[in-house]
């Protein structure tokens, strides 16, 4: 492993593009974790208990904020030659495997939370050899069935002209993030299915999302995909990975359990967990059944008797 990160602490990594992450590791261990955040455009906070949480296994964890996110370095998205490099799958992927190499990481475990989980899914194909394990937590393989549900959450949850009043405002292509009235719709259906504890923790002064890039990749919020999500589709793919994966869901979130179970019977060696009033971060909002769900894949895994 590489000595620069190999010591617990923070430290910053210049990628061959010459732009710098920030990254972060957490414990000591012979497990090695490598943590990829959401949003897209999201960090690496949600990760940050892993490291104690995990200490009795002696796995080390790694986190990182990718290009353009908080603590990372942030490109002119608004330079068209930049977004068109940097806007796409293609070099979110390829940046998590140079990430594995600048730690010096083989036979890992990779975690991705929502478009972390997508990245996983197509880690797990074209770079799988590098893999103990693969946990994907809340994150479909298949967009349509994600809009879908959420649309029938935010029906089954707002009055009738609340949700007349939302879809009148994304047809009309409003700026959804001045209309107040609008968001305060947002935060109900975040708070019931998003993040249900709402730990002050996490609570910033200020939004801290890449706008830019979840924007390009997501839309304008969680319940309303125009961004370049709105394609995805990895369902033909899930035979390709075939190393032990863990399919990890709240039972009260955004992504529908329907698809994780059409999921789990496509990944040849996959184990689906769901959590008790866990909505969509559900890492925060149960951490208990989480994280016995997560210990158990890895003790698992490690003993060779990991079983579907």
């Amino acid at each position: 492993m590489s000595n620069e990160f190999q010591r617990p602490g923070s430290h910053i990594m210049t990628l061959d593009n010459g732009y710098h992450l920030w990254e972060h590791t957490e414990g000591e261990g012979d497990i090695k974790l490598l943590c990829l955040h959401g949003g897209p455009g999201g960090s690496h906070e949600y990760w940050e208990n892993f490291g104690d949480e995990l200490s009795n296994l002696g796995v080390q964890v790694f986190m990182y904020d990718q290009l353009g996110s908080w603590y990372s370095d942030q490109p002119d998205y608004s330079d068209p030659a930049i977004a068109a490099k940097y806007l796409t799958y293609d070099y979110f992927l390829d940046e998590v495997e140079e990430v594995r190499t600048k730690l010096g990481l083989d036979n890992f475990y990779l975690i991705g939370q929502s478009w972390g989980g997508a990245l996983v899914q197509m880690y797990a194909v074209k770079y799988g050899q590098h893999l103990k394990g693969a946990i994907i937590s809340s994150m479909v393989d298949e967009i349509g069935e994600y809009v879908d549900h959420v649309n029938k959450l935010r029906e089954e949850t707002l009055p009738r002209e609340a949700v007349a009043y939302m879809k009148h405002a994304e047809d009309n292509h409003e700026d959804l993030d001045k209309d107040a009235k609008y968001q305060s719709y947002v935060d109900i259906l975040n708070k019931d299915y998003v993040d249900r504890r709402q730990p002050p923790k996490i609570s910033h002064l200020v939004d801290i999302t890449s706008k830019p890039v979840y924007n390009a990749f997501q839309g304008d919020n969680e319940f309303v995909v125009t961004g370049k999500l709105k394609e995805w589709n990895f369902r033909d793919q899930l035979h390709k990975i075939t190393v032990p994966t863990l399919l990890t869901f709240g039972e009260h979130e955004t992504m529908p359990l329907e698809t994780a179970k059409k999921m789990n019977k496509l990944i040849p060696h996959s184990r689906l967990v769901t959590t008790p009033n866990g909505g969509h971060h559900h890492m925060i909002d149960n951490p208990p059944v989480y994280f016995d769900h997560l210990e158990q894949f890895i003790k698992d895994v490690e003993s060779g008797n990991f079983n579907d």
